[in-house]
């Protein structure tokens, strides 16, 4: 069983930074495609930035590109999310997942099978 857990959230005033990190208890994640999603209340959870095991590929959804950059330390067993320029409208809790079967698909959170308990980001204007 793999449990993930992130950290890293907090409130940030807008075009401000913030760092998410994501570890594993127990599990090394090296092996695996990791992904960052967020949610806000009443909607669904949506995709943000994915990362395949030897971070060749990187994945973003259009509203982050060029902000958000997701990046990984297999090292230290660590998937980070770098926010910059942050706009109110980032304002979710942030969820980092991982998979451990292939799929030609990112977005999607069915394509994931594990998952963190989410990090709060709220960004003030």
């Amino acid at each position: 069983q793999v449990q993930l857990v992130e950290s890293g959230g907090g409130l940030v005033q807008a075009g401000g930074p913030l760092r998410l990190s994501c570890t594993a208890s127990g599990h090394t994640l090296s092996s695996y495609t990791m992904a960052w999603f967020r949610q806000v209340p009443g909607k669904e959870r949506d995709f943000v930035a994915a990362i395949t095991s030897s971070a060749l590929n990187t994945y973003y959804t259009d509203s982050v590109k060029g902000r958000f950059t997701i990046s990984r330390d297999n090292a230290k067993n660590m998937v980070y999310l770098q926010m910059n320029s942050l706009k109110p409208e980032d304002t979710a809790v942030y969820y980092c997942a991982l998979r451990t079967y292939y799929s030609r698909n990112y977005s999607r959170t069915d394509a994931y099978d594990y998952w963190g308990q989410g990090t709060q980001v709220t960004v003030s204007s």
